[in-house]
């Protein structure tokens, strides 16, 4: 659930990289992190366990646009994938955005991957989400690895794990491939969700307007003269929250311990 910083005049979003253990989450993130200015991300936090890693930044994105005026964070979690870290999976997953699931095109890995997307479901059924609530989830399927001289053909991959249509890549996220794209589409579809969400106010268009193509989010401070209050900000709807304006953005609840 989006999360509004009124002091810094943020509005934060998490999204989770999803999908079996080795499959390429935590090289999606730390690729994402070594090519972001380090002056529009935050410190790569990394929780080791025996077998894999959770790791977690956040950045300002540079050409998402504003939304009424405030900019936009993203939080970046990958999860645990080895199946006896159920727990921390359901934690890191608490107030989700969106979704970005990164399969395995090896043919070995296809079970995994059909584990992993079952496991995804019962996580977010067990957090009280809806089939409707998970429908309307912003959704991003990533097949890695697709270097591979056997990888599984993607009509294959394509009909056991995104019937739905989801936006999908094709990358090798070890080369930074289909790396960007793919975020880029998440947050995009993030976007797009809440100006939906909102779309009931009368601020609806300007959100909309303040999204469009081409829409910069660089601070500048002829960009968005800051009122005294974030009067134009529409009340909180269901799935935002509002941080305390006197005490800094924790990233989740919880924190480190995803």
């Amino acid at each position: 659930m989006a999360l509004i910083n009124h002091r810094a005049r943020e509005i934060h979003f998490k999204v989770v990289y999803y999908g079996p253990g080795l499959g390429g989450k935590t090289t999606n993130l730390k690729f994402l992190h070594d090519r972001l200015p380090p002056e529009r991300r935050g410190r790569l936090i990394s929780i080791a366990t025996d077998h894999d890693r959770t790791l977690f930044f956040d950045f300002l994105p540079i050409d998402l646009g504003q939304i009424h005026g405030m900019l936009t964070r993203f939080h970046l979690y990958t999860v645990p994938g080895q199946h006896y870290y159920q727990r921390s999976r359901r934690a890191v997953l608490q107030g989700v955005d969106a979704i970005v699931f990164v399969a395995d095109s090896h043919p070995a890995r296809e079970t995994q991957n059909r584990e992993s997307l079952a496991d995804l479901r019962t996580n977010l059924t067990s957090m009280g989400m809806s089939p409707e609530h998970i429908g309307r989830l912003p959704w991003v399927v990533q097949y890695n690895k697709r270097d591979l001289p056997v990888a599984v053909p993607l009509e294959r991959m394509r009909a056991m794990l995104n019937p739905g249509g989801a936006p999908e890549f094709e990358a090798v996220a070890s080369q930074g491939r289909g790396v960007n794209e793919t975020l880029k589409s998440a947050c995009k579809a993030v976007l797009a969700r809440l100006v939906s969400d909102t779309s009931a106010t009368p601020s609806a268009t300007a959100a909309a307007n303040a999204t469009a193509p081409g829409a910069s989010t660089r601070p500048h401070p002829a960009a968005a003269p800051a009122p005294a209050t974030l009067a134009r900000v529409p009340a909180v709807t269901p799935g935002m929250r509002s941080a305390s304006p006197a005490s800094p953005v924790a990233p989740a609840p919880g924190g480190a311990t995803r």
